[in-house]
């Protein structure tokens, strides 16, 4: 095997390579770090007279660093790496404003829809079923098409997965039941308190928080209660429903943490895509027994009270398209953004939500009923902002250890 060193010298191109490392992608990267060398497998045995003797490679990059600097004292290079620095932010700002766009969007043409044909229709464990329904096809067809890679199914992760799933489900089940009963932003403002759910039955299974997070949970209590007292579409139903719904997914959470360690390998839209398909199987056949003898009825009357089938289906269909395409998003957002990132645009997300359900239903908002979910809402932020400052305490400690 024959190997040639060769200088900076005889290759100006790889200098430039190092002074512009952002340009390239990972993996030529990694090659620029390495010493140019060319060889030759000729099944031959090695010649060692025939070698260029020079200096080692790190004695190359000293030295044409120093070049651009005399031929541009003006600083020339390191701006335009600056410019390049400065593109690439913006390149990303951008990306994730789309994705943060597409996520409040999605989420305020499902609650909208959902809410649309629910008025209509009010047989919330048949709609629910439908959205999981719509999810668990866009998969397939991702997975079918290989447009997006299938993860790998085994035994022991499915096991894993049933209980995350039926979790999912009751999260699920429980909120369609609230928006059926009350307004969308009523609904909202109580599943802000699901942090207060998180922190009780965390500390029930042994984790640990600072003062400041209990604390934070208060504004959370305070403003929920308020806008309960003080609503104007109140029904137990419909609180019950909105606060079950915050169990099953803190529970959900909970659960996937202990019992999906060993499965990282599968991401975040692949494991919600499996979640969807099982919890479908939870739910279709407890709706057939709960509210399946009312379809038929509710169907016409819904048909009667909207006058076109086609609209009634279309408020149908866009619900569960997008309840599945704002859960994408969400997971597509917490895989590019950090977790507080991410839970400050939950927090404004329900804002968003809120704001504009009252505005497109006319829904009678009461001035302490505004108060009590801005309580809420500010609370729920003042939570990410603790939660996080714990978590950094807790890798500080962990990398002293």
């Amino acid at each position: 095997m024959i190997s040639l060193n060769l200088s900076a010298s005889l290759n100006p191109g790889l200098t430039r390579i190092r002074q512009n490392p952002t340009r390239l992608s990972p993996l030529h990267a990694a090659a620029a770090d390495k010493p140019f060398s060319c060889q030759y497998p000729l099944s031959l045995p090695q010649i060692p007279n025939l070698q260029i003797r020079e200096k080692p490679f790190l004695s190359i990059t000293k030295r044409s660093r120093s070049v651009p600097a005399a031929a541009n004292p003006d600083g020339g290079e390191s701006e335009s790496s600056e410019e390049a620095a400065k593109k690439e932010k913006k390149a990303k700002n951008l990306q994730l404003g789309i994705v943060f766009g597409l996520w409040y969007f999605q989420n305020i043409v499902f609650n909208i829809f959902n809410k649309k044909a629910l008025n209509v229709f009010p047989y919330p464990w048949l709609l629910a079923s439908f959205q999981l329904f719509a999810g668990s096809v866009w998969m397939l067809v991702l997975w079918s098409f290989k447009l997006y890679p299938c993860p790998k199914i085994s035994k022991p992760f499915i096991v894993a997965l049933l209980g995350p799933a039926l979790f999912h489900t009751v999260g699920h089940i429980s909120a369609c039941v609230s928006f059926s009963k009350v307004a969308v932003s009523f609904t909202h403002v109580i599943k802000s308190a699901e942090p207060v759910f998180s922190v009780i039955f965390s500390s029930f299974l042994g984790d640990t928080y600072p003062l400041a997070v209990w604390l934070s949970i208060l504004p959370i209590v305070m403003g929920c209660s308020l806008a309960a007292v003080t609503e104007v579409s109140f029904n137990l139903g419909g609180l019950s429903g909105a606060m079950i719904s915050n169990v099953g997914f803190v529970l959900r959470n909970i659960y996937s943490k202990r019992s999906l360690q060993s499965f990282k390998e599968i991401d975040g839209l692949n494991l919600y895509g499996c979640i969807s398909i099982l919890s479908l199987v939870y739910l279709f056949p407890v709706a057939v027994f709960v509210e399946g003898s009312h379809w038929v009825q509710g169907y016409h009357k819904a048909i009667a009270s909207v006058g076109k089938p086609s609209t009634f289906y279309f408020w149908v269909l866009l619900s569960g398209v997008f309840y599945h395409l704002y859960n994408q998003s969400s997971y597509q957002a917490l895989d590019e953004i950090s977790p507080l990132t991410f839970s400050v645009g939950n927090t404004m997300k329900r804002v968003v939500v809120i704001v504009s359900t009252v505005l497109v239903f006319r829904n009678p908002v009461r001035p302490l009923n505004a108060l009590g979910s801005a309580i809420a809402i500010f609370g729920t932020f003042l939570y990410s902002q603790a939660t996080a400052e714990k978590k950094k305490v807790e890798a500080g400690d962990d990398k002293k250890n």
